[in-house]
């Protein structure tokens, strides 16, 4: 079982990469994110070293501003996580097929 530091230093690892990705500074991901711009970067910098933990409602505006979803960066391990980024960039049609070709229905049901 994880421990909370692990899961930190699992957040604070995803949240680096997805705000790489994205080419955003810690500044303008803080601004995004609705954190107040005079303390944006300091912020981001201290939750992306495991400083600070982001609460559920911080984690889920700076998943919002990155455009991941939430669950990625909580994910158990990084194949799952990549799974959840790949999943959500299919369009909801795909999203159905690809459950449906693996006998998951909408509804969560094997």
């Amino acid at each position: 079982m994880k421990t909370l530091s692990s899961q930190n230093d699992i957040f604070s690892r995803r949240l680096k990469d997805a705000r790489l990705r994205r080419g955003l500074s810690q500044k303008s991901l803080g601004i995004a994110a609705g954190i107040d711009e005079f303390v944006a970067s300091t912020r981001i910098n201290r939750y992306e070293k495991g400083i600070h933990e982001a609460n559920l409602t911080i984690a889920s505006r700076l998943a919002e501003a990155l455009n991941v979803p939430l669950a990625y960066f909580y994910a158990a391990d990084d194949n799952l996580a990549k799974m959840i980024l790949l999943f959500a960039e299919l369009s909801q049609k795909k999203q159905a097929a690809f459950l449906k070709s693996i006998d998951i229905d909408s509804e969560g049901g094997v």
